[in-house]
């Protein structure tokens, strides 16, 4: 994976996190992050409309937004299991596995996130070396990712992002992988609450 995408994965873990007290203060080094690591200018003048189409909002009106996009509709929700299976018996399985790779990898998660957090995925991934199993993984995200995108409002401050991160990280899903993902997963009933991750 090239250092830019890495540096996307690490912005988009950031703003697609739960939108603590500490998130807003956190504006500059994102800041800095764009404008010392992102070479083209067009990205950088996206990641940049990105940011700020998140932080115009108040932390009380950002937060109620989080929640009302990411938490009450399951084709949004930020738990890439609960894309792929929904609410099946087969996620515990599903979790095990995704901390077997991250702890393969040398990494430890610091927080009591579940192992499928997308956000912690992101940020999972801009620090991990290239594997088969981590290519596999950004595959998997890649067709979550596109169905988050795909019933997302073109107006909700996320979505530049989330569309970033599609269209400069990710590959496009198959047809293959987007029908597997539909025939996989049962009805989700996403109830928990994002907190942001960091690994050490």
């Amino acid at each position: 994976m090239e250092e830019q995408e890495r540096t996307i994965l690490v912005i988009g873990s950031r703003l697609l996190a739960y939108p603590d007290d500490n998130f807003i203060n956190e504006q500059i080094d994102i800041k800095d992050c764009i404008n010392d690591n992102i070479t083209s200018p067009e990205l950088k003048k996206e990641l940049n409309k990105a940011l700020k189409s998140i932080h115009r909002l108040s932390p009380e009106e950002l937060k109620k937004l989080y929640v009302s996009t990411f938490d009450l509709k399951a084709k949004h929700g930020l738990y890439l299991t609960a894309h792929e299976l929904g609410d099946s018996s087969k996620r515990g399985a599903a979790f095990i596995r995704l901390q077997k790779i991250i702890s393969d990898a040398g990494f430890e998660r610091v927080d009591d996130e579940l192992a499928d957090y997308i956000p912690m995925l992101f940020e999972f991934l801009a620090v991990a070396p290239d594997s088969q199993d981590n290519d596999r993984l950004v595959r998997r995200l890649a067709v979550a990712l596109k169905r988050i995108i795909s019933s997302l409002p073109l107006d909700n401050p996320y979505y530049n992002i989330l569309y970033i991160l599609r269209k400069n990280v990710f590959p496009e899903p198959t047809k293959e992988e987007i029908a597997k993902l539909e025939f996989e997963r049962e009805d989700a009933d996403l109830e928990e609450l994002p907190y942001p991750i960091m690994y050490k």
